[in-house]
């Protein structure tokens, strides 16, 4: 891949206005919000932060306490990403899925605070041991709930935590729900994986997202990140449907970054396999998944 900072950057030129709306650029913001450590003055300092919509990844990050063990977590340059361009050293994260604890890990690697919620025991015990075995240079804190993100009771705990920190909301929300019934991560009915239908898995998700809304503080993002499936010889675009959940609750979507998936357990060392699957039932193999990026505006 070619270094990032060897692109050329609109900055290092005299750009006109309608130079930019020509190739299709948003036009410069009226406001600019101070929500996280990149800005107008020391965007040089963080050539590490994407901005672009595609971002590709070789292989996993195994930094620190990162492990790839647990099938179907995401790749901590997600988290990494989000953290470093939303928040700032001792905002607080919230991720409602919490799976193996990737973003709390990337928390805690970043001088932030964090709570996640999970729903198998066993699961967060790991993901606990995890995180605490992290090495924490700015003193944060991370809180691991053992619970159902789409009931009250476990929004209330969420509550309680950020007061007995001192805190009233969060400013970066992280979702990685299960891709429906893609994985099946337990026999627990409460399971987004376990979803009779693709509605319900819809409707119960959306139930986090109206949960936690009033969590976050105003202006700030809320993450999600998602793929699609195949499902009866059909393309199912389950990220697009999500997007669609998310909306009505009041977030404006801001961008979608597509990623790519390279190493996938499924389907490693299965090339060949996969790809003579492919030729003979007319599909494409997913190369890719969403990060949707959403404000919480009023």
């Amino acid at each position: 891949m070619v270094p990032r900072e060897s692109f050329d950057s609109p900055y290092e030129h005299n750009v006109e206005e309608d130079d930019l709306l020509d190739v299709g650029l948003p036009t410069e913001p009226g406001e600019v919000l101070d929500i996280g450590e990149v800005n107008a003055d020391n965007w040089r300092d963080f050539p590490d932060v994407f901005t672009d919509s595609l971002w590709l990844f070789q292989s996993r990050s195994r930094e620190g306490m990162h492990s790839g063990k647990y099938h179907g977590n995401f790749v901590p340059q997600i988290p990494y990403q989000a953290i470093r361009r939303f928040t700032k050293p001792g905002d607080v994260v919230l991720d409602p899925f919490l799976g193996s604890g990737t973003t709390l890990i990337e928390c805690r690697r970043q001088g932030r605070h964090g709570i996640g919620v999970e729903l198998i025991q066993p699961i967060a015990q790991d993901a606990r041991a995890r995180i605490e075995a992290e090495t924490d240079p700015f003193y944060t804190w991370q809180e691991v709930i053992v619970g159902d993100s789409t009931r009250e009771e476990t929004i209330r705990q969420i509550r309680q935590v950020l007061e007995e920190h001192g805190c009233s909301q969060v400013q970066l929300l992280i979702m990685h729900p299960p891709y429906h019934d893609i994985i099946h991560f337990s026999d627990d009915p409460r399971d987004l994986c376990n979803a009779p239908t693709l509605t319900d898995f819809l409707e119960s998700f959306q139930r986090v997202v109206r949960g936690t809304y009033d969590l976050l503080q105003e202006d700030h993002f809320l993450a999600v990140v998602i793929g699609d499936k195949y499902s009866n010889g059909a393309w199912i675009p389950l990220g697009f449907r999500t997007m669609e959940a998310v909306q009505p609750v009041g977030y404006t979507l801001k961008s979608i970054v597509v990623k790519n998936i390279e190493g996938n357990r499924a389907k490693r060392n299965l090339q060949n396999f996969w790809r003579q699957r492919a030729l003979r039932g007319k599909y494409y193999i997913f190369k890719h998944e969403y990060i949707l990026f959403f404000q919480k505006k009023e």
